[in-house]
């Protein structure tokens, strides 16, 4: 048996109406992964992967939400069932990307350093994504445990290094004070 590596594409968050159908919370630019029928993969945190078919998906309008239904899944409670579970696909499967490019979720668990006095301290790492109408990350600080919210923008994260699993941030004064 291949052991295939995996990526998380997206997340299913709630059901959505009545007839079996989810909405999913995409970590991804390939709004395919939600639209084109076929094969997918759930899991749930860190448990076995089941395979499941998509049947049909369409893009919320100005979100980066999908709404997805899944053969078999014919009701509410059956989708209200695959609330928090993470769609997935093969790393084989992944478009190729430039070398300047990366998949969002490649920043899950990089560590965030700092520059202080000349020198890089690492303070924390990335634990999530915020996608829905801004990027942002999650970033869990060592220090207190504490999670902030940092935008995605090139003005405060300059620095990401996937190869060595770390970006650097610039906050604005006061950030880690909210």
């Amino acid at each position: 048996m291949i052991d295939h590596k995996w990526m998380v594409v997206g997340l299913i968050t709630t059901p959505h109406g009545i007839n079996g159908k989810v909405k999913v919370k995409s970590l991804s630019d390939f709004e395919e992964r939600f639209t084109k029928p076929g094969k997918r993969w759930l899991q749930k945190e860190k448990g076995d992967l089941t395979e499941v078919e998509l049947i049909s998906g369409f893009k919320l309008p100005g979100k980066e939400s999908f709404i997805v239904a899944f053969k078999g899944i014919k009701n509410r409670d059956q989708a209200n069932n695959l609330k928090e579970f993470k769609i997935m696909v093969k790393v084989d499967d992944i478009p190729k990307l430039n070398n300047e490019e990366f998949h969002l979720n490649e920043l899950l668990n990089l560590k965030v350093k700092i520059s202080e006095n000349n020198q890089l301290n690492t303070i924390g790492e990335v634990i999530n994504l915020e996608n829905e109408n801004n990027n942002l990350l999650v970033i869990k600080l060592f220090k207190n445990d504490k999670e902030v919210l940092i935008p995605f923008a090139n003005e405060i994260i300059p620095i990401i290094d996937i190869k060595n699993k770390f970006l650097v941030i610039k906050p604005p004064n006061g950030l880690f004070e909210l």
